[in-house]
């Protein structure tokens, strides 16, 4: 398509490996808010500012669908969506997740088909029409915030 690739490293701590979590298209998810097994969601790159994205275009190793980045300082479209697909109500932080594309119903997977250069010895990520061991993902490392607490009202006081 001639998108920006998306790879798969296996170091756990590759600076470039960070995505921020943001509301589906057109939605705000307010930071440290808790994700909802079953939500739909964007992952915006966090060095690129594109988000992670979908469409009907074969990826170019496994023959499976591409995964690419696209979009610009974290606007893109609706081909931007993943559902997370979790147990239990929500997606807890050790859990392995699937993710799911909102409008073409692929798993967002990573099979071992390796690039040569430039970037040689980085994975493919690509998306995939069945459930396999693929297509588990889990966070490693990165930021975790909390929910945003109310302003605190104990200490206001108003003058008559």
């Amino acid at each position: 398509s001639g998108q920006q690739s998306v790879t798969g490293v296996t170091t756990a701590d590759d600076g470039n490996s960070y995505w921020r979590i943001r509301g589906k298209t057109a939605t705000v998810c307010e930071r440290g808010t808790l994700i909802k097994c079953g939500q739909s969601i964007r992952l915006t790159h966090v060095n690129t500012g594109r988000n992670l994205h979908s469409h009907h275009f074969t990826s170019p190793l496994s023959g499976n669908q591409e995964v690419s980045a696209f979009g610009e300082d974290g606007e893109g479209d609706i081909l931007d969506d993943w559902t997370i697909l979790c147990n239990g109500e929500y997606w807890q932080r050790d859990e392995e997740v699937r993710v799911k594309h909102v409008s073409t119903n692929v798993l967002l997977s990573v099979t071992g088909e390796q690039y040569g250069r430039p970037i040689n010895g980085q994975r493919e990520v690509h998306g995939m029409a069945y459930a396999s061991q693929h297509n588990y993902w889990k966070v490693m490392e990165g930021i975790f915030m909390k929910p945003s607490e109310p302003p605190r009202t104990d200490y206001m006081h108003s003058e008559l």
